[in-house]
């Protein structure tokens, strides 16, 4: 089918990120054109349910009105302000004020991004400089995990544990270490028990630390639940295991709630929801429901008195971003948070959740899916050759971004990620109806792919 008039300009023009931009070419961009509740159309006409929010943000749906006009409002009162050079503006002093009261980690103050990756860079600067600033030079490498997600710039993408974001982009950089992913299903020795498999996980861990030396480790960070990186949930006993390894060698802990904060996992965060106790949060993504780019940092008391006296060393705070602290996407997350509040979605998640994940467990029986994964309004399909022996299917095959095309058929926009995942992660304000909806249409879409793979022989590939 030759490309619409959009979709040949847009091949033209836009260089896509992850996007396999050789067959972009042949075949063009899905064209979104407009959005309602949990549902956008796109140029063909075709209503489809927006089952990733987007990309795990937009929380609140499309078109809310109230952020539109927040931001509306803004934007005449005060389009643009900045932070640099002791300026400040109302928005963002009652942002970092709101942040401070529901973090969960203790926070002295606030500091604003615009995105996931530059809170997680941010991030990686700062404890450098705290370290510098208290006299620990050489304490200076951070821990992530394989199959993490952390974000693209050249040090959050260094954090993040994907082969793809890595190779030939000259990455990770020297200083960033990556220990075992918490994935019972794939990677649990036989007859291990998932307390057993989190024990081995710390003891890797702690033996990692011990070889480049507790001095040179600074920090390790952590998603609560990784999303990018398949939907994986920590297995039992995991963070507690963790954590006491980090409090054996002082290393700083960062937990990563760009996906999970906000009320996506049954609790305001993910720390809360599986026991975390960080020393900072980075937050992004559902903090404006996706409606402005903002993101944020939670800086503990020590870290902004190592700042404060590095400032009074070199005489400034040498790091921001023109827009850190946007008046307009302070107050549309301001009214984001307040909607929250307002309207206790994360009790509606609560009450709603036990569809999701009643109808996401029933998934596991089909013959496709090797383990149907998920909790509050976040879940994972990762579909299999063989189920009794967890065998994939060959890479090359892409079952995963072969079920997301089918899924525009039945209705639905999923997301295919590495290890032939699904991903499921709806806008929090979804009903019991249309969540019964989404899993129609997942159901559809799967036995389709069975069909498939059937017709074509494909399960010994």
């Amino acid at each position: 089918m030759p490309l619409t008039n959009v979709q040949a300009r847009d091949v033209e023009t836009i260089l896509h990120p992850y996007t396999n931009l050789a067959q972009h070419r042949e075949s063009g961009p899905v064209v979104i054109e407009r959005g309602e509740g949990v549902h956008v159309w796109d140029a063909q006409g075709r209503k489809l349910i927006e089952g990733l929010s987007g990309l795990w943000c937009t929380s609140l749906g499309y078109n809310c009105e109230e952020l539109v006009e927040a931001a509306t409002a803004q934007m005449r009162r005060l389009p643009f302000a900045h932070l640099f050079g002791s300026r400040s503006h109302d928005p963002a002093v009652a942002l970092a004020e709101k942040l401070k009261e529901i973090s969960p980690c203790p926070a002295s103050k606030v500091f604003f991004a615009n995105s996931g990756s530059e809170a997680n860079d941010t991030q990686i600067k700062l404890i450098w400089y705290m370290n510098n600033a208290l006299g620990r030079p050489k304490k200076k490498k951070i821990i992530s995990r394989i199959g993490a997600y952390h974000g693209v710039t050249i040090a959050s993408a260094s954090l993040t544990g994907l082969a793809a974001n890595h190779a030939d982009f000259d990455l990770p950089i020297p200083g960033f270490l990556h220990t075992g992913r918490p994935h019972y299903y794939r990677d649990a020795q036989p007859g291990e028990t998932e307390a057993e498999f989190s024990t081995r996980l710390a003891q890797d861990l702690d033996q990692l630390i011990q070889r480049e030396g507790p001095e040179t480790v600074a920090a390790f960070i952590a998603e609560p639940i990784m999303g990018a990186g398949g939907v994986i949930l920590p297995p039992e006993t995991y963070f507690a295991k963790i954590q006491a390894v980090l409090a054996k060698y002082d290393i700083y802990f960062i937990a990563d709630e760009v996906i999970c904060g906000f009320g996506r996992t049954g609790n305001m965060f993910g720390s809360q929801t599986f026991g975390l106790s960080p020393d900072s949060i980075s937050v992004a993504k559902a903090l404006s429901s996706a409606y402005a780019p903002i993101s944020a940092i939670m800086i503990p008391e020590e870290m902004y008195q190592a700042a404060l006296e590095e400032s009074r060393k070199i005489g400034t705070f040498g790091h921001g971003f023109t827009y850190s602290g946007h008046p307009v996407s302070c107050a549309v997350a301001l009214k984001t948070l307040e909607i929250y509040e307002r309207d206790d979605i994360i009790g509606h998640v609560r009450a709603v959740s036990p569809a999701f994940t009643s109808r996401l467990a029933a998934l596991g029986d089909h013959p496709l899916v090797g383990q149907a994964r998920g909790i509050g309004l976040i879940g994972g399909l990762e579909l299999v050759a063989d189920k009794g022996q967890r065998r994939s299917f060959p890479a090359s095959l892409g079952l995963a971004a072969k079920c997301a095309a089918l899924a525009l058929d039945e209705g639905l926009m999923i997301r295919a990620l590495g290890g032939d995942v699904l991903a499921l992660c709806p806008p929090l304000v979804i009903n019991e109806d249309e969540i019964g909806q989404m899993f129609d249409a997942v159901e559809r879409t799967l036995e389709r792919a069975e069909a498939w793979v059937a017709k074509d022989g494909l399960r010994n590939a």
